[in-house]
């Protein structure tokens, strides 16, 4: 039960860091309109670093179903634990999007542009093509995945793998890295969480202009990280 308070907690502040700096770029009456791409690359950093230093030590700070699914399959992680850390991720994902909403709720109920509503949210491609912009999502997720059992060996036990509260600088560099270099086609959602449990909230809650939530595009970012997740292991394991 720690374990799952916890992913819940570090994918709660990941969120509200993350996505809170594209509420902060994209909302009507900011004070952060010039932040930019760096800006959000950063930040989405950032938010990896806070979120798996706090919750690495009792959960080992997945963070990411696409994290856990690639541990698991690797044999680094206990299968029977993939339901509860993905349905806490999930709920951790929807807490700190809504602490986002409370936050910038009067510049929520100012702004008129659905689509930026909605980037405040969950990823928008930059070019619509499902099969390309799964693409992009699965070699974003390979990399994450990928650095992530190699960033953790030292971490690896028989059955297990943890990450360690010393582990969230490299693999918030690995982040702020995969931001600046495979980021835009999609807006690297690399995380199902990240996209699914925030695009329900959006549904969920009485905005203003909020227009569609464009669950037509939900499975994107679910299948492209799972499939980036598992090739990440196989690739891990061959090598390893």
């Amino acid at each position: 039960m720690t374990a799952y308070i916890f992913e819940f907690i570090g994918t709660a502040m990941l969120i509200l860091i993350g996505n809170g700096v594209v509420a902060n770029l994209v909302l009507k009456g900011t004070k952060g309109a010039d932040l930019g791409w760096v800006g959000i690359s950063l930040a989405w950093g950032i938010a990896v670093f806070i979120g798996v230093f706090i919750s690495a030590n009792a959960s080992g700070a997945h963070l990411n179903p696409a994290v856990t699914i690639g541990l698991a399959t690797a044999g680094k992680f206990s299968w029977s634990l993939v339901p509860g850390y993905v349905f806490t991720q999930v709920l951790g994902a929807m807490m700190g999007n809504l602490l986002i909403w409370l936050n910038y709720k009067k510049q929520y109920d100012e702004t008129e542009d659905s689509s930026a509503i909605l980037g405040t949210f969950c990823t928008t491609p930059a070019i619509r093509n499902p099969f390309w912009n799964m693409v992009s999502e699965i070699i974003g997720t390979f990399t994450l995945v990928f650095g992530v059992f190699f960033i953790a060996r030292g971490s690896f036990g028989a059955e297990a793998i943890s990450l360690g509260s010393l582990d969230a600088l490299p693999v918030a560099l690995l982040v702020i890295g995969i931001g600046f270099g495979l980021g835009g086609p999609t807006g690297y959602a690399i995380n199902p969480a990240r996209d699914f449990g925030p695009r329900l909230l959006h549904a969920l809650l009485p905005l203003k202009n909020k227009g569609t939530s464009d669950w037509s595009y939900a499975w994107v970012p679910i299948v492209g990280p799972f499939i980036g997740a598992v090739l990440a292991a196989l690739a891990f394991m061959l090598v390893s």
